[in-house]
């Protein structure tokens, strides 16, 4: 859909994402539409012209979330070893979880299971941690026999029970747990 816009109209509706992922994250889903069009510099039109509700422009806010977290692991890789590069993906993916809270209403309605945004979401981070698993098995540092979909549901624990900005230390020490899990060998 994006590539079938004008240059200014594609920076209008990124502009409008970012801008309504932060003010979700910071008013929750009631937020002012005005707001999030004054924070992306557009016109409360534009917005209406992008997204014909609030609940498009949720959706719409979470699946560029969704697809900047997907993303962030081969981008990862790319600097780093897997062992630190799925520690630090992890470590996003929690921000991620945090900045949807204020969506999380609307989103459960759409999220039941089996809907089609519910099993693109599960295959993208699923896939996403595949490729993460994937590279660390190549390289020799985490056990071949780690299904991803279990290593997502052991993520997805992590977020559930440390996933909030003030638990952060301990979130740490619970991804260090889960990577050493991963590992073919034992360190030290």
């Amino acid at each position: 859909m994006d590539r079938h816009l004008r240059a200014d109209a594609r920076r209008n509706r990124q502009a409008l994402l970012e801008a309504a992922a932060k003010v979700f994250a910071r008013d929750g889903a009631a937020a002012s539409l005005a707001q999030i069009a004054r924070e992306a510099g557009v016109g409360i039109g534009t917005l209406f012209r992008h997204f014909a509700t609030r609940e498009a422009l949720i959706e719409a806010t979470f699946r560029n979330e969704l697809a900047r977290i997907c993303e962030a692991a081969p981008q990862l890789l790319t600097v780093q070893a897997p062992p630190e590069a799925t520690a630090e993906w992890i470590e996003q993916f929690l921000e991620y979880m945090t900045t949807k809270h204020g969506m999380v209403d609307t989103l459960q309605a759409m999220m039941t299971t089996g809907s089609p945004l519910y099993n693109e979401t599960l295959g993208r981070l699923t896939a996403a941690v595949r490729g993460l698993i994937d590279a660390g098995v190549a390289t020799g540092d985490f056990r071949p026999d780690v299904d991803p979909a279990d290593a997502l549901a052991l993520i997805g624990g992590v977020a559930y029970m440390a996933g909030e900005p003030e638990q952060r230390d301990q979130a740490r020490r619970m991804i260090s747990l889960l990577i050493q899990g991963l590992r073919a060998k034992p360190i030290g």
